[in-house]
């Protein structure tokens, strides 16, 4: 398989830890950040995060699409902000290194009236990582959002777990979504540039080629 121009980065439901696997992984790809859609502004936005964490510099992330204000949907952020989401208006940026995207919330979540995050998936065709807690329940989460990815056509190269280690439940995963375990992120505390890069990957043969 030829290395792809990037990657979508999603997750099984809100506060998986999807900026934190997107800090992880951008400097290992060696790749640029775009988050077309983030929905709550206050305090630090999830791409300032990834910056911190990452230790890259700024030159290396796209502006978003729309950054709405309130920590909502994004179709319930724009709506209370007068604003209509428009799909056509989703294009990846020009990108001189391998391209990660990060998505708002979980596949389901809205984006408008009609389109799910899953659709802006599919619209802009990137392979697909999914960050998955490591906590009960995520088993359960993990095998129906591999079911719908993998039911619109989108390429999965794997699962990040993000959470305490849980040999079992990772396990399960890899075993009855038929997936790769890309990596494991414990809990880190504190959580910096520095204990978030001593982390190393176990199964992303697509890394190297992505950061050539």
């Amino acid at each position: 398989m030829n290395a792809p121009n990037g990657l979508f980065l999603t997750g099984t439901d809100t506060d998986v830890g999807k900026t934190v696997a997107a800090a992880w992984l951008l400097p290992r790809m060696k790749g640029n950040y775009f988050k077309p859609v983030q929905a709550g502004l206050s305090g630090e936005t999830d791409s300032q995060v990834v910056q911190r964490l990452s230790g890259l510099s700024s030159d290396r992330f796209f502006p978003g699409i729309y950054d709405l204000q309130r920590p909502m949907s994004p179709h319930e952020s724009a709506r209370l902000e007068g604003v209509e989401i428009d799909m056509t208006r989703f294009v990846l940026p020009e990108s001189d290194r391998p391209l990660l995207v990060e998505g708002a919330g979980g596949l389901m979540v809205p984006l408008n009236r009609d389109a799910l995050i899953i659709d802006l998936m599919v619209q802009l065709a990137l392979p697909v990582v999914l960050v998955s807690r490591t906590a009960l329940g995520t088993i359960n989460h993990t095998l129906l959002s591999l079911e719908a990815l993998r039911a619109r056509g989108l390429e999965v190269l794997g699962v990040i777990l993000n959470g305490p280690i849980h040999e079992a439940n990772r396990r399960a995963i890899a075993t009855y979504g038929h997936v790769r375990i890309l990596a494991e992120i414990p809990h880190l505390e504190p959580l910096t540039h520095e204990s978030l890069r001593s982390i190393d990957h176990l199964d992303f043969p697509l890394l190297e080629s992505m950061g050539k």
